[in-house]
């Protein structure tokens, strides 16, 4: 009776060690768990974007917790190869809160409703008045097609590369839903590139825009932009969309919920819709998107091969994406005698507005009294839609 007890008690001890963390760590915890805390370092302390890097990199702190996967994600059916660990085979009774806030990604519900907060937050105003950002904006998605073909050449599939060659349009929801749509089992480290190097604008763009302007270009000022009238700005989402529909309905689904957000915003007739898409939606939506990337931040996903030349590419594609920008706004400053400061160039990609305050930030080290902050969003909102619509053209020829 004795030797029996001994057993039990020697059983509940390993029962106990076994389900502790420190029996299951392992190398690749560790190396996941240092970056998790150098990325909120970099959103507590150097203010990175805090909003966007601290949720992502909670999530990525809490699933290479040893152990913490099997209670906060959930457990496969026993024998199932790796290859087949997909989001629908987790077994039922073991799903756990980080499954059900996934469910936002893996369905594409997330990506549309950031587009309806964004649209609510945004003043259309800057590219209604000076139209030719446009051009800007596009100039901004040359990385996105670079990066494309660089893909295949690596050896992706069409549609594998598209989805990879989107993180240069500075966007998370759109390379949410693009590698949703073409690569799915890419959006784990998809997201986490965009939205990491989103998060990490300041760092990444500041030297580019230094190193592509001189000082005399950086310290032009730019005449005040003309006063948009409440019925363009009415009428401009509704005409976005409508054309958009009419040529790209792939890329519906996000310009579309933009263009509805924003027109909650102009109409002013729907103020509690507005202020909550801009408020309320947009940081729950946030959090749990956030917190959902993170937590795909496996260690032995995020440390292979695959997934570090997808995040070379992606940085790549995003440092050509600022530089498309910058040069078509250099272009345009000369074209016009110097009237355009190629620093709204870096705001054409799709970071709105963070890519639209470096502009101004890099621009008031020059000249602390000039203000670029409004002449960059028009490039900065030109570069939303432009992704967008970049979406909808990856989607048409590879979906």
């Amino acid at each position: 009776m004795q030797n029996n007890l001994l057993m039990d008690i020697g059983e509940v001890f390993s029962n106990l060690w076994n389900s502790m963390g420190l029996s299951q760590i392992h190398w690749q915890n560790l190396v996941m768990l240092a970056i998790s805390l150098v990325l909120m370092f970099l959103a507590i302390v150097k203010k990175f974007e805090p909003m966007l890097l601290l949720p992502i990199a909670f999530g990525m702190f809490l699933i290479n917790l040893p152990g913490a996967e099997r209670i906060l994600w959930g457990t496969y059916p026993e024998g199932l190869p790796e290859a087949e660990h997909t989001y629908e085979a987790v077994e039922e009774g073991s799903r756990g809160l980080l499954w059900y806030l996934y469910f936002g990604v893996d369905k594409v519900i997330y990506p549309p409703l950031i587009f309806l907060g964004i649209g609510a937050m945004t003043d259309f105003g800057p590219l209604i008045a000076n139209p030719k950002s446009m051009l800007i904006g596009a100039g901004a998605q040359l990385g996105i097609f670079i990066a494309l073909f660089g893909a295949v050449l690596l050896g992706f599939t069409g549609a594998e590369a598209a989805a990879i060659a989107i993180i240069g349009g500075a966007d998370g929801p759109t390379a949410i839903y693009v590698a949703k749509m073409l690569a799915e089992n890419l959006v784990p480290t998809i997201a986490i590139a965009a939205y990491s190097y989103m998060a990490l604008i300041p760092a990444i763009q500041k030297p580019v825009m230094r190193l592509l302007t001189t000082k005399k270009e950086r310290a032009i000022r730019m005449k005040p932009l003309r006063q948009v009238s409440k019925i363009e700005k009415i009428i401009f989402p509704l005409a976005v969309t409508l054309v958009v529909g009419l040529l790209l309905p792939d890329a519906i689904p996000l310009l579309g919920m933009l263009m509805l957000g924003n027109l909650f915003r102009e109409s002013g007739v729907v103020e509690r819709l507005s202020s909550q898409a801009q408020n309320g939606l947009i940081n729950t939506v946030t959090i749990f998107l956030g917190i959902s990337v993170g937590c795909k931040a496996k260690g032995e996903i995020f440390l292979s091969t695959q997934t570090l030349g997808i995040l070379a590419i992606g940085i790549i594609a995003f440092y050509l994406g600022t530089i498309g920008g910058l040069l078509v706004a250099k272009l345009m400053c000369k074209l016009t005698k110097g009237k355009i400061n190629p620093l709204i160039g870096s705001a054409g990609v799709s970071a709105v507005p963070m890519a639209a305050r470096i502009s101004e930030d890099v621009g008031r080290e020059t000249d602390p009294q000039n203000h670029l902050l409004m002449h960059a969003m028009g490039p900065n909102v030109a570069g939303v839609i432009g992704s967008a619509l970049a979406a909808g053209v990856l989607l048409a020829c590879f979906g």
